[in-house]
């Protein structure tokens, strides 16, 4: 398939941003947010519904249950930024808690959740750790992480306390998979989204680009990839966490500002995740379905990324 699309109002590539709210707070992701919107960038800002009641998966983070917060939020879906879904709390959630945690989300932002990434160790992980791949390549998978997460994440396991894949397909559009080093996220993954016949509870899925903290983001939309992304007429989502290290001190980090205001001055189409997924699957007639072949390919793709970046 070919990753060339036509974008709108005859912009010349597509860049979207899907931020982890891990570690989020106001202070240290308002400015960062103030920053993309002043150079006409829209993207999508995932949330914690539910306030936790068990200690953070790793990481924890601010979430709607506080009002600053909450008002912040609110404000930036108003500007045009997506909210998004990163599991209902910082920790694991099990079937009554994630409805409740998409029923609060739903009334505090108008509707469900559109576009969603799972949020790192959390047992309700929708087809994540070793499910991501198939085959001999989830033992390879196994065997790179040393069985680490094995059995751990339940989402798509009916039946389960974690089962929650009925929900996922009924109220979200896109679930974020694979990641890549290359800016142009839809070169990698031509097929996305797509849905994937062996995963029926994702309606469909989405790749992103490497970014998950402030030194390999501004590494991945560096000048001469920002350039490379618009000659290729390409898509970039990048997948990050705003809240590490992007603010500090007071200050924006200087590589990343000044790189956002080159890429602000192309003509590029600044959406969010799902508007930018929408416009795919419309041009193409709706979502794709993803061939054994190409799974197999994508699959090998990522697995080769992870092996020297470790990447999630």
């Amino acid at each position: 398939m070919s990753p060339r699309i036509p974008w709108p109002h005859g912009k010349s590539f597509a860049f979207s941003v899907f931020d982890d709210t891990d570690a989020g707070t106001v202070e240290n992701l308002k400015p960062v947010y103030d920053h993309l919107l002043a150079n006409g960038i829209r993207t999508t800002k995932s949330v914690w519904a539910l306030p936790g009641t068990e200690p953070p998966a790793v990481v924890g983070g601010l979430t709607c249950e506080d009002p600053a917060y909450l008002k912040w939020l609110i404000e930036l879906q108003a500007s045009g930024v997506e909210i998004g879904w990163h599991n209902a709390t910082f920790h694991s959630s099990r079937r009554d808690e994630t409805l409740r945690g998409l029923e609060r989300f739903r009334d505090l932002f108008g509707h469900d959740p559109h576009s969603m990434a799972n949020h790192t160790t959390c047992q309700e992980g929708i087809y994540w750790g070793e499910n991501r791949v198939s085959g001999w390549h989830r033992s390879f998978y196994n065997l790179l992480t040393r069985g680490q997460g094995r059995g751990w994440f339940r989402g798509h396991v009916e039946g389960d306390e974690f089962f929650w894949g009925d929900l996922c397909r009924s109220r979200l559009k896109y679930v974020r998979n694979f990641v890549f080093g290359d800016i142009n996220t839809l070169k990698c993954c031509p097929w996305m989204p797509y849905s994937d016949p062996e995963r029926p509870f994702a309606n469909a899925f989405y790749a992103s680009s490497e970014g998950g903290q402030v030194g390999p983001f501004v590494q991945t939309i560096r000048e001469a990839n920002q350039d490379q992304l618009e000659a290729e007429g390409g898509c970039c989502i990048m997948y990050t966490h705003f809240a590490k290290g992007f603010f500090r001190d007071g200050a924006l980090n200087a590589r990343f500002k000044s790189l956002i205001e080159r890429l602000g001055r192309k003509n590029g189409w600044f959406v969010p995740v799902t508007e930018l997924l929408d416009h795919i699957a419309k041009v193409r007639g709706g979502v794709q379905v993803l061939p054994p072949a190409e799974r197999a390919r994508l699959e090998r793709r990522w697995l080769r990324h992870k092996l020297f970046v470790g990447t999630t």
